[in-house]
């Protein structure tokens, strides 16, 4: 799922203040997580990928939930959803935090 907005703060206080840790930088985009549960494995994880419209100078976040872990190295398939009810619950908590 996708939320756009003008943020009032640096992009990554404003995901550390959502509970999300930053991972890497992707070319023009940014990569957060947040696990699910304290379980040590890392997932399931929320994933977000931020980056900022150039043209609206939007910033962009594209939400969905890991299952697991890709199971090779170097290969970036998993056991994604884009929709659902907790997908659609953890937009709406990010809204809020964010005062969207």
């Amino acid at each position: 799922m996708r939320i756009t907005f003008q943020p009032k703060e640096n992009i990554q206080q404003a995901m550390r203040r959502c509970g999300y840790f930053f991972i890497r930088q992707e070319g023009d985009e940014l990569s957060f997580a947040r696990p699910m549960s304290s379980s040590g494995s890392g997932y399931p994880r929320f994933h977000i990928y931020v980056k900022v419209d150039d043209v609206s100078r939007e910033t962009i976040i594209n939400l969905h939930l890991d299952q697991k872990k890709p199971v090779y190295e170097g290969v970036t398939a998993h056991s994604g959803e884009y929709d659902g009810a907790m997908i659609t619950n953890e937009i709406v908590r990010l809204k809020k935090i964010l005062g969207l």
